[in-house]
């Protein structure tokens, strides 16, 4: 065989042996999306199969026999993942109900748990990324559905004589209640195999979302859209129920009748799938807005304007994803911190002027964690037992930080005997909650607090606590010594403890509890935006009784400890706390804008101790550190030249 010819046979060789890899990597995004279709399919579609275990339709129940074995072949033929084998075991599970003939109700709930499943491991895009246009869904609805789904979308076009299965009528409010819009999107993009429904994905994307909205209006009349508008514009409580577009699409009216009732379900229904620019408007502040931002900032530095991309950058943060980022702490805290780590890595790489590609690359896997992000906030995530968790974990780990200084004070004051200035620190602590409810109420009622606001907040409120507390501490270690304490008690007491010193005690509870409640009342406001208001109060409750028992056991230890081990522990503890805040306060300043970000990958994310992996962040920490050690270590030699006078 002469040369060139073996040459261009190994070339084909090659080419054939690489395709198969190749087409498996482009396919493995398409697999996911008809595996999903295929279980929506099922969710909606079996109860026309089969009714208390007996078969009330071969021609259905093949169908749904074939769509589930489907859905396991194809996870199967997906790539690798860690989540795959508890995919193919639910995939599993379904056939196994479907060849049993089990309860409509018990299989779409399988059909549906594995299909959110899927896109968590398998993600797809969830939402278009505007509002659609139903104008140009009613035209393409004429042009390409009309002659087989009827004019008004009964099933009746001319073309539908003869057609087995017939064509979907979309009027049917009883299967309308179980279709939810992404997966009209699907089935518009894909087709669906074993009928009628060819794949229309020549369509643009665009193009594709009109339609789906379009279609998913035939089944509500006019006087529900009516009625849904006036609920929509008739308070925040309804709003926070669908938050975005993303929520919106994947919502199935079913699903939203089961957090809001009927017929509030079908008229907001009825409202926003024929005006999504109401949602679109609304959520400005969500996680479209960080893709469109995101997007924007990519293109601007690719054009080689990064000061325009930083600025977009920051702003997808702060106005996309910082409005959300309470209830996603609340539903998945380690998304939550993988996002905020990954906008930090690309604000980095933006100010360090990395190559295109790379900020590319980032900018990807940031998309790709905000439609995570979007499935763990859509409203079916939501339960009694999360919102619970949720209300109960958020207000204890946010209230002990503050108990302990709170206490600190309290104790300090009862070893003094100065219980005539404890009004001002119970005034302290209270004002705050005072503060904070009427925070709450502004921020749902009458204005919108913006990320800005918030990080700043809490940055320079956890920065100006960190100072004071070093004050605190290095005061209360001088003072660990019995001499030093008898000689402070003989001489400087009534002094140091004059009005002005109230009134510090006053304005340094009310900071540190005003700075825990500004930031819980985010979260509360996210938890009630969602609904399950009477498992989130319980949950309070149930901090709220955690937290006095941890006062009433801290303060009844304090009573017993001699007043040198008293100050000695209270020093440490205070020290700890401002060292704690100190990262906190950074961390804040970095996420509104205010310090640049230096990511530090080598070392870990601690909330609870105010670690975050920064180099600004470990210096602060270090730096407060230091001047506690400095101070500890001139506190305690002053206090020892005191004790020898």
């Amino acid at each position: 065989m002469p040369a060139l010819a073996r040459l261009f046979l190994a070339v084909a060789l090659l080419a054939v042996a690489h395709f198969p890899q190749a087409a498996r990597a482009q396919d493995a995004a398409p697999s996911a999306e008809v595996a999903w279709r295929l279980l929506d399919y099922v969710a909606v579609d079996y109860p026309g199969a089969v009714s208390k275990g007996r078969i009330i339709s071969e021609a259905e129940y093949a169908e749904m026999r074939e769509f589930s074995a489907s859905v396991r072949s194809r996870i199967g033929a997906l790539p690798a993942s860690s989540a795959k084998p508890q995919l193919l075991t639910e995939a599993n599970a379904l056939i196994a109900s479907v060849d049993r003939r089990a309860e409509p109700a018990d299989v779409a709930r399988q059909a549906r748990t594995l299909a959110t499943d899927l896109l968590k491991a398998y993600p797809v895009p969830l939402a278009p990324r505007q509002a659609p246009d139903l104008a140009r869904g009613a035209a393409l609805y004429t042009e390409q559905c009309a002659s087989c789904h009827g004019a008004a979308g009964k099933g009746d076009g001319p073309n539908a004589k003869g057609l087995e299965p017939p064509p979907i009528a979309f009027t049917d409010l009883a299967r309308a209640r179980e279709r939810s819009l992404f997966g009209l999107y699907q089935v518009i993009g894909q087709g669906l195999d074993g009928t009628a429904m060819a794949s229309f994905a020549h369509l643009p994307s665009e193009d594709r979302w009109s339609l789906a909205f379009y279609v998913g209006t035939l089944a509500y009349s006019r006087e529900a859209d009516r009625a849904g508008e006036r609920a929509w514009r008739a308070g925040p409580q309804m709003r926070g129920v669908v938050p975005d577009l993303p929520v919106l699409t994947q919502t199935t009216p079913a699903g939203l009748a089961a957090r809001v009732g009927e017929p509030q379900a079908t008229q907001l229904m009825a409202y926003l799938r024929r005006h999504p620019e109401a949602v679109a408007t609304q959520s400005a502040g969500g996680l479209d807005v960080a893709r469109r931002k995101l997007a924007e900032s990519l293109a601007a530095y690719q054009a080689g304007d990064r000061k325009r991309a930083e600025e977009l950058a920051l702003s997808a943060y702060l106005d996309g994803f910082e409005p959300v980022e309470p209830l996603l702490r609340a539903r998945d805290g380690a998304l939550m911190a993988r996002v905020e780590a990954t906008m930090g890595e690309l604000r980095a790489s933006l100010g360090r002027g990395a190559p295109p590609t790379e900020v590319s690359a980032q900018v990807a896997r940031l998309q790709n964690l905000f439609d995570q992000a979007g499935q763990a906030l859509a409203p079916e995530q939501a339960s009694a037992a999360s919102s619970f968790l949720g209300a109960f974990t958020i207000l204890l780990r946010e209230g002990v930080e503050a108990l302990l200084i709170v206490i600190a004070m309290i104790a300090f004051l009862r070893k003094a005997e100065r219980q005539d200035v404890l009004p001002y620190v119970h005034a302290g602590w209270i004002t705050a909650l005072v503060a904070g409810g009427l925070t709450w109420a502004a921020a749902t009622y009458l204005i919108s607090i913006s990320g800005a606001s918030r990080e700043l907040t809490e940055g320079f409120g956890s920065l100006v606590s960190a100072v004071v507390l070093i004050s605190v501490g290095v005061w209360m270690h001088g003072k660990a010594q019995a001499g030093a304490w008898q000689a402070y008690i003989r001489d400087k007491l009534s002094a140091a403890l004059s009005k002005r010193s109230a009134w510090f005690l006053f304005l340094l509870a009310f900071l540190v509890v005003y700075r825990e409640v500004f930031e819980t009342i985010l979260f509360y406001a996210a938890l009630w935006s969602q609904g399950g208001l009477l498992a989130m109060l319980s949950g309070a409750v149930l901090a709220v009784v955690c937290l006095a028992v941890i006062a009433w056991a801290l303060l009844s230890y304090s009573k017993r400890l001699p007043i040198a081990q008293f100050f000695s522990y209270s020093s440490i503890l205070i020290a700890v706390l401002a060292v704690v805040l100190a990262g906190k306060g950074v961390a804040g300043l970095q996420e509104a804008g205010m310090l640049d970000v230096r990511p530090l990958a080598a070392l870990p994310r601690i909330e609870v101790l105010g670690v975050f992996p920064t180099w600004e962040g470990l210096l602060a920490q270090l730096v407060t550190l230091t001047a506690v050690v400095v101070g500890f270590w001139a506190a305690g030699r002053r206090a020892q030249a005191a004790a020898r006078l």
